[in-house]
């Protein structure tokens, strides 16, 4: 019995899920840093009814 192995390249794959890991968390602390605080609360707050969970 003879197994074939593949061997896939690790250059591939690095390099595009941390670029959209950073690319990601930008915008995250940009768009959270220029929101008001009474509308982030607003939208978490309909999230939270929105998935079920009990928040007050």
């Amino acid at each position: 019995m003879t197994t074939k192995t593949l061997k896939a390249s690790a250059a591939g794959f690095g390099f595009a899920p941390a670029l959209f890991a950073v690319v990601l968390g930008l915008g995250i602390v940009t768009l959270t840093g220029h929101v008001q605080a009474s509308a982030l609360h607003d939208a978490a707050h309909d999230v939270r009814h929105a998935t079920g969970f009990p928040c007050h």
